[in-house]
């Protein structure tokens, strides 16, 4: 009798948890790094644009060189940041990261303003892709977060939904950080860097 529930009982074990959730964290949990490695290789992208599109406009803007600094200094400061996955389990090491990434986003928004008032700037080519390219990365930026914010929330409402917050519970899932923003109607438009001067 006993080996009969030696054999039975990890099958018990095994039906139980796949009936409360536990494979569902598995996989929302992989979602979500999938989804945060994406966020990460958008803004990786957008900071190596950086220091070309600050060479560029130095070129012609010598007299702008606090806004230049900004930039630098944002881009240098996400570049600084340990990005872990454990980032993802840490709400105050995430919401530095995007006080960071605001930050560039913020300098990145005041070179582009402080450019309009440089023709030659605006009329240069290496200028302009560049300026496209930093629109198609912000627009890339914009899809990866809204992505990443919807894994985020299916995982959270498994993780607080009974009785998969049991499973949570025991095996230490716990909700995780999303992207929050100040101003949402300011965030949710990409930063405008077309300057009408294309041919």
């Amino acid at each position: 009798m006993r080996t009969f529930w030696q054999k039975l009982l990890p099958l018990i074990l095994m039906l139980s948890l796949s009936g409360c959730g536990y494979n569902t964290f598995q996989s929302l949990d992989e979602e979500a790094k999938a989804s945060w490695s994406e966020v990460l290789n958008q803004y990786q992208r957008r900071a190596d644009l950086v220091p070309n599109l600050v060479e560029t406009v130095k070129g012609y803007a010598t007299h702008e060189q606090e806004v230049l600094t900004d930039v630098a200094n944002a881009r240098s400061k996400v570049g600084s940041m340990q990005v872990t996955p454990e980032l993802l389990n840490d709400p105050e090491a995430f919401a530095r990261f995007q006080a960071a990434q605001g930050q560039l986003t913020s300098a990145l928004s005041r070179l582009m303003a402080v450019a309009e008032n440089y023709p030659n700037l605006k009329a240069d080519q290496g200028f302009r892709d560049l300026q496209a390219q930093l629109e198609g990365t912000e627009n890339r930026v914009a899809v990866a977060r809204n992505r990443y914010i919807t894994t985020i929330k299916d995982y959270n409402v498994a993780v607080r939904s009974f009785p998969n917050n049991l499973t949570a519970m025991m095996f230490g899932y716990k909700a995780k950080p999303s992207f929050t923003v100040e101003n949402e109607k300011a965030i949710s438009a990409p930063p405008k860097v077309d300057f009408g001067n294309k041919k």
